[in-house]
């Protein structure tokens, strides 16, 4: 991986054409041949991120746009297309021209999606969108108020076997319900679901004692923990956060299936050339793996994730089919 990481890039994209070809991960249906156009890129790129500006994928995505600009000469614009739980922006890229000039910030918001909205989210996350790059994780945290008798992880799921415990979540169909859902078929608990239009407020009943428990975005709830108002049980990522370095992973708590990571990347829409694909790919992976990229996504409180396309595919086509059994099986629904 030494060698590989600093070949030049026409040797790089030789190689991973060659996975390509060889059908090991294929992009098709997406792709429609391996010619780029010729001097792209021309025009400015529209990054479209399909939530509020200055949430995490919102700032995650400009970071990257920045380092593209200095590392590559690219002018990437971000667009903030919020709305319909993340897929009017999701939609708009997937109509859009396949010539490498639209791209779209995804979350696992959106592998849960292909099942929530199936049929009716305006674009198949599947079909009409092409996977450029992986790009960071962030942990779920699980949380209760500082003064709650549960310590562990382990007494909260004693406690769920004995009493009715509540769980408040950003909303349904959200990370930390899907987090909740995930929690609840490997401990055969059952907890009341309290949706909120967002965590903060849920974080905010948290603390005022109205809830048991959040299985929280980990950068809402960290300034929480760390002035003492909530107590963190476990972080849901194979590591632990060096933020928190006492608190336990899901893993080290009883719970290793319970890995759970909230991550970002970058999709395209479906047609783009192989080699443009690659192109786009490559040049974020490079970016991401920088040491001034990796410090600045972790002091947002993610975990860089660099991926090409399709080591990118591989494991979003992996995060869809994970979510989707365990949504059906839950039965949640949206709208």
């Amino acid at each position: 991986m030494r060698n590989d990481r600093h070949a030049c890039p026409d040797t790089q994209r030789r190689k991973a054409l060659g996975l390509l070809g060889a059908g090991a991960i294929a992009l098709a249906p997406w792709s429609r041949g391996l010619a780029a156009p010729q001097g792209w890129p021309q025009r400015p790129i529209s990054y479209i991120v399909p939530f509020p500006p200055g949430g995490l994928t919102d700032v995650a995505a400009r970071q990257v746009g920045q380092a593209l600009a200095t590392g590559e000469g690219w002018n990437v614009v971000v667009e903030n297309k919020p709305g319909g739980s993340a897929n009017i922006g999701a939609s708009l890229v997937a109509r859009a021209d396949a010539d490498g000039y639209s791209w779209l910030a995804i979350t696992m918001t959106h592998a849960a999606n292909a099942t929530l909205f199936a049929g009716k989210a305006g674009y198949d996350l599947k079909k009409d969108l092409v996977p450029l790059a992986g790009l960071a994780s962030s942990a779920m945290m699980v949380v209760v108020n500082a003064k709650s008798p549960i310590r562990s992880l382990a007494e909260l799921t004693a406690a769920a076997k004995a009493k009715s415990l509540s769980a408040g979540s950003s909303g349904n169909g959200t990370p930390p319900h899907l987090t909740l859902a995930l929690y609840q078929k490997l401990t055969g608990t059952s907890l009341l679901h309290v949706p909120y239009k967002g965590g903060a407020p849920s974080l905010t009943d948290l603390i005022g004692g109205q809830l048991d428990v959040i299985f929280s975005n980990y950068p809402e709830s960290l300034p929480h923990v760390k002035s003492g108002t909530l107590r963190a049980l476990a972080v849901s990522t194979q590591e632990r956060s060096p933020d928190l370095p006492d608190v336990p992973t899901v893993a080290e708590a009883g719970l290793p299936d319970l890995i759970v990571e909230n991550f970002t990347g970058v999709l395209g829409p479906a047609g783009m050339p192989d080699d443009l694909v690659l192109r786009i790919g490559g040049a974020i992976e490079k970016q991401v793996s920088q040491p001034a990229m990796q410090q600045a996504l972790h002091r947002l409180g993610f975990i860089p994730r660099p991926r090409g396309p399709v080591a990118f595919k591989q494991y979003l086509d992996s995060e869809v089919d994970r979510w989707g059994k365990i949504i059906q099986e839950a039965k949640i629904q949206v709208g």
